[in-house]
């Protein structure tokens, strides 16, 4: 178990009035060592508090006193200090089984833990879950938390994610409704697999079984060029179309049975499809913008000022150990820095992946006429891998650098985490010079009018 290490003090903060300093390790808390973020923040939650600190290989005691209810005044370096407990399934559709030798490490990190997903929205199959666990979750109030569903049908469910615990983990997911715990599901559609009839039955068994979830997202299987697995391909657009015209379906159906939607498709269903998103009040709270669900109509709110839109988090592996920071997972995924502008007559270039552009595209149109959307296209991963989120380094570079020179180049910050793209490019190694944008309307919108 590894010692929580301070990296930023507040100026003026009970924890820098007692002297703590960054790089302190902490030691414990009133005697106790937290095992992650969530327990330290319950220990903080006091008025008087000592801190056992190593620096430098010295033991120190410090007496912190909070006022009015100030906040400690610490940020530590990671947001579990025990082992991650990471996923012992073999899902064909896994995307990490799917990635190139050679990339960071942290980017390996199979994570199944209950703890992430109350922290930072990952997908646990809870097939490690426990009693304890349980316990923990409603005794502490850990809600909401995000679950793989996949399939309700056992065997179907054991077979995707080749574990036999797949069969009977979804207990755990009955048991955390009936505790009223806050809790959105996911299906990874796999064609030929757990599509049409599949599909509807794992609908239907969620109105039998699981109807209190807040929420349920298909979203389409993603197949890089590295893909291994026979039977994992990409959607063809006739079955696209199957699972939108299914999830409509069903749509009416929870909405009679249950006085909500419940289930939704995924953008990326609407796009290849080739149909047009529904309204965005159909998406209710958007609740699962960040699973691509409702991120469109979201976006295009934002852009239009029709509203607050939404923002988006981090895509595919920035959910990972290396993505989530103490603050959350919204926390800037680049460095802000204020940058100085010069009048360009050549106009302006967005950078986005191949779904994003077409998206983007009719948007960014009505505002002004000198703006490019870029599709850039991911040769990195290959396949039917086309959101911004997943973007490279070496992709975008690649795109600038047959681009002229002396225009404004934007580019969203969810292909980023740190500053760097996922096979380890940093901004500052681009062919040309970006600014990087938050990936939501009103940002953009911003950004243009600059």
């Amino acid at each position: 178990m590894a010692l929580p290490r301070v990296v930023a003090v507040a100026p003026g903060s009970p924890a820098d009035r007692a002297g703590v300093l960054p790089g302190d390790e902490l030691v414990a808390m009133d005697g106790q060592l937290p095992r992650d973020i969530i327990e330290y923040h319950l220990l903080a939650d006091q008025g008087q508090l000592n801190l056992e600190v190593n620096r430098g290989g010295l033991e120190v005691s410090l007496d912190l006193k909070r006022e009015g209810g100030e906040p400690l005044g610490l940020e530590v370096d990671a947001a579990l200090f025990d082992q991650v407990r990471t996923c012992d399934n073999h899902c064909e559709f896994c995307f990490i089984h799917q990635l190139p030798k050679g990339m960071r490490k942290s980017l390996y990190v199979r994570d199944d833990d209950y703890r992430l997903s109350f922290l930072y929205g990952n997908f646990t199959t809870l097939t490690r879950f426990t009693e304890a666990d349980l316990e923990r979750a409603l005794s502490e109030g850990l809600s909401p938390l995000f679950v793989s569903v996949h399939a309700t049908d056992p065997g179907t469910r054991a077979r995707l994610l080749r574990n036999r615990r797949g069969a009977t983990s979804l207990r755990w997911l009955r048991a955390l409704l009936d505790g009223g715990v806050e809790v959105h599901g996911q299906v990874v559609v796999c064609p030929g697999v757990n599509d049409g009839e599949v599909l509807e039955v794992t609908l239907e068994g969620v109105l039998d079984e699981y109807a209190e979830l807040a929420s349920l997202a298909c979203v389409p299987l993603g197949v890089s060029r590295f893909n291994k697995e026979p039977s994992m391909r990409p959607h063809r657009p006739q079955e696209a179309a199957a699972v939108v015209e299914l999830v409509e379906e069903w749509q009416e159906i929870y909405l009679g049975a249950l006085g909500r939607r419940l289930v939704y498709a995924a953008d990326e269903y609407y796009l290849l499809a080739g149909r047009g998103f529904p309204a965005l009040e159909t998406y209710g709270a958007v609740a699962q913008h960040d699973n691509g669900v409702g991120m469109a109509r979201a976006f295009e709110a934002g852009f239009l000022g029709r509203g607050a839109g939404g923002k988006a988090g981090p895509s595919g592996f920035f959910r990972s150990l290396e993505g989530a920071p103490a603050l959350g997972y919204r926390a800037e995924r680049a460095p802000r820095a204020p940058v100085t502008l010069r009048r360009r007559e050549a106009g302006v270039t967005v950078l986005t992946g191949e779904y994003g552009a077409r998206v983007l595209a009719p948007l960014v149109a009505q505002v002004r006429g000198d703006v490019e959307v870029k599709a850039v296209r991911n040769e990195f991963f290959g396949g039917n891998i086309a959101v911004a989120g997943l973007l490279t380094g070496q992709d975008v570079g690649r795109a600038l650098a047959g681009l002229p020179e002396g225009r404004r180049y934007l580019l969203p910050d969810s292909c980023l985490s740190g500053g760097r793209f996922l096979d380890g490019v940093a901004v500052a190694d681009l062919p040309r010079p970006v600014e990087v944008v938050p990936a939501d309307g009103a940002s953009l919108r911003r950004a243009l009018a600059s």
